[in-house]
């Protein structure tokens, strides 16, 4: 009977956590200084811009440990669905309409579509 080889662990460096971090924490700022307008600052937008920061460095952290198993196509996609969906969320702070924050965040996502798919698809065997 043959042995299982010993899988070696993964280690993930301080960069698979520091940038979803860092990304989050600038979003959130963002998000606050979009929101607040002429206003002055309230706990509504702090309380807005911690979660946008939250969910964007969150959802950041789980697409960089999942899209090595993810195919280049696949993987393009997600990240675009994640810049346009951010994008827009940015956007539509701003007091434009669905409609229009829905095609910013579509414009945004296939120019980082089309990006990305070109880094994997040049970097990767």
């Amino acid at each position: 009977m043959a042995a299982h080889a010993a899988v070696p662990a993964r280690h993930h460096g301080s960069l698979s956590w520091a940038l979803p971090v860092t990304l989050g924490v600038a979003y959130g700022i963002y998000v606050v200084a979009i929101d607040r307008g002429a206003k002055g600052f309230t706990s509504g937008q702090f309380v807005l811009g911690v979660v946008s920061g939250l969910v964007l460095a969150a959802l950041a952290f789980a697409l960089g440990r999942i899209q090595q198993a993810l195919p280049r196509e696949l993987r393009s996609a997600a990240y675009a669905a994640l810049c346009g969906v951010a994008i827009g969320f940015l956007y539509s702070l701003t007091g434009e309409s669905v409609l229009k924050s829905a095609g910013m965040g579509v414009i945004f996502a296939a120019v980082m579509f089309a990006a990305s798919f070109y880094v994997f698809y040049t970097r990767e065997p």
